[in-house]
């Protein structure tokens, strides 16, 4: 079916147009009629469908129609992440390019506060359309910013993924904001228990559609390294051993794994960049902005990059920790291998990941190819599923217990240098196989050679008895604490001096010893007598002065 089919509007169809857009994709055919009769909806689709403008087209052609109040907000738009926000807003402004009187904002958070102000301005003067993510669009709504009365557009887009990040009570909030009568649009890649939930307390009477999740395209060359964490650093340098490769994703499963991988590949200089939520808004923009543009080959992120993201001649994909869920393998490889390009997809499964990646090896109805371990990486872990794997213990025991596993990177105990502290212990292949053939000594404590430990020669001595050489340093050491102890009494008492006599006993009478005053004369000799010193001539100078000065100003003769 082709867009000039539907019931759109003329404006939005020239932008269509303009865009070289003319069919619809499956779901943009079942939904845009539905949105376009006022119903609720409820579509579950995968990434890359045209779900974007599978809402946006029909909610465009009703505003621009009319009939909606003007300087409020008509619809509100959820985006699990900043830069899927970013990119429905550039669709919007592209679909809207020919509508008049229909403005748009996208609010999120990490800016700075010029970007704040604007976003004040937007949701102040009523902007029509706005796309924002839960957290900073809440933070606007406690501040009395936003006015969600006349709102008659509600949409979620990836609300499972906004669930999995901890929104729902931030969406719960929103939605009891609403109009009755507002229409609520929701958008899913998968359908867990929970959003059907979801789907029951927000929707009325929804009209359902689903799409099967479609497999990755037959272009992508699937491949897996069954190896040990603490290996696949060494099969990441493996990789980009030849310095050719340019145009790679990977993706990790944590922000800490994150830093880890981008670090090992600047080592070896090669132009990379992280994505993460650690990130501020303008490091993440600039990030993107450098890897679209070729600035940068590789871009280790979390799944923030796996979904809504469109980036084109992606090279190779690679899976660093394997997906739980089957069809985030699918958002995360379908990065590559667009527009019917070539692409590979490397996966690396650990020991704990079995259990997850055959799950999506049923899902694929297929078994991916399982590579070598490059050379001086050692052996793998065998391949084989038991079962679900448990957590147990902390990540610093599981992290101790990859360290174990991997023999490798061991180095060989070196025992010659201990050799003579532990005696027979320490011996070499005759000593130690005549040792073995005969029936070991045991000695008068219960000792084998095997285990004996180096003896004590310290002579053994009473807990009042001194070392010979530590007496002389002890009466010296009580001496000078006692000593001590005396000028601190001093200082508090200065009435005595260090053999304990009283000061008055040596004062003599130009003495100001121990009577707080400070003495006459040289410091260094107290006892001795001032210098005489003759101030008159000081002193006429400044009478003489003074003189002057009176005459010169009062014209005083005397």
């Amino acid at each position: 079916m082709y867009f000039d089919e539907l019931k759109l509007n003329d404006n939005v169809l020239d932008a269509l147009y303009d865009m070289r857009f003319d069919a619809c994709t499956p779901v943009q055919e079942k939904c845009i009629p539905e949105i376009l009769k006022g119903n609720d909806v409820l579509g579950v689709a995968q990434t890359g469908t045209g779900k974007t403008a599978a809402y946006l087209l029909p909610i465009l052609s009703k505003l621009d129609d009319g009939g909606y109040p003007k300087s409020s907000i008509n619809c509100v738009i959820m985006s699990p992440t900043r830069e899927l926000a970013q990119q429905i807003d550039q669709a919007m402004q592209g679909f809207g390019y020919y509508l008049n009187g229909v403005s748009s904002v996208a609010v999120y958070g990490g800016n700075d506060g010029n970007r704040y102000d604007q976003e004040l301005k937007s949701l102040q003067l009523g902007a029509d359309v706005v796309i924002a993510t839960p957290g900073r669009f809440i933070s606007h709504m406690s501040l009395g910013n936003v006015d969600m009365s006349k709102v008659s557009f509600f949409v979620l887009d990836e609300a499972d993924r906004m669930l999995d990040m901890g929104f729902s009570e931030d969406i719960m909030k929103i939605a009891s904001k609403l109009p009755k009568t507002c229409q609520t649009i929701m958008f899913s890649a998968t359908m867990p228990p929970k959003i059907e939930e979801l789907a029951k307390t927000l929707l009325k009477n929804p009209v359902e559609i689903k799409l099967a999740v479609s497999k990755p395209a037959e272009k992508i060359k699937q491949k897996a390294y069954v190896c040990y964490e603490t290996q696949k650093i060494g099969i990441i340098k493996d990789i980009f051993k030849s310095g050719d490769l340019k145009r790679v994703i990977i993706f990790c499963g944590s922000k800490l794994k994150v830093k880890q991988v981008n670090g090992a590949l600047q080592k070896r200089n090669i132009k990379c960049g992280e994505m993460h939520s650690d990130l501020e808004q303008a490091q993440r923009d600039d990030i993107m902005f450098k890897f679209k543009s070729g600035q940068l080959d590789v871009l280790v992120a979390t799944d923030i990059v796996a979904r809504g993201i469109d980036i084109d001649d992606i090279a190779m994909v690679i899976n660093y920790d394997v997906p739980h869920d089957a069809e985030d393998y699918v958002h995360r490889i379908g990065r590559t291998a667009r527009a019917d390009r070539d692409g590979v997809a490397i996966t690396f499964v650990s020991d704990d990941d079995m259990f997850y990646f055959k799950q999506i090896e049923k899902f694929l109805d297929k078994e991916v190819d399982k590579l070598e371990l490059p050379e001086g990486l050692g052996e793998g872990p065998e391949y084989v599923v038991s079962g679900r794997p448990k957590k147990s213990g902390s990540a610093k025991q599981r992290r101790r217990k990859d360290r174990e596993q991997t023999a490798h990177k061991r180095k060989p105990k070196q025992n010659a240098g201990n050799d003579k502290r532990r005696g027979e212990e320490g011996q070499k292949s005759k000593d130690q196989e005549t040792t073995s053939e005969q029936p070991a000594a045991v000695g008068p404590n219960g000792d084998t050679p095997g285990n004996k430990r180096r003896q004590n020669r310290s002579r053994q001595r009473s807990p009042k008895e001194e070392r010979p050489e530590n007496a002389t340093a002890n009466a010296t050491g009580t001496a000078r604490r006692e000593r001590n102890a005396t000028d601190n009494a001093n200082r508090r008492n200065p009435k005595y001096n260090r053999d304990g006599k009283k000061y008055n006993a040596q004062r003599k009478p130009n003495d100001n010893v121990g009577t707080g005053k400070r003495p006459k004369g040289n410091m260094r000799t107290p006892n001795a007598s001032p210098k005489p010193t003759n101030n008159s001539r000081h002193v006429a100078q400044q009478e003489n002065g003074i003189k002057k000065f009176f005459k010169r100003i009062f014209g005083l003769k005397k």
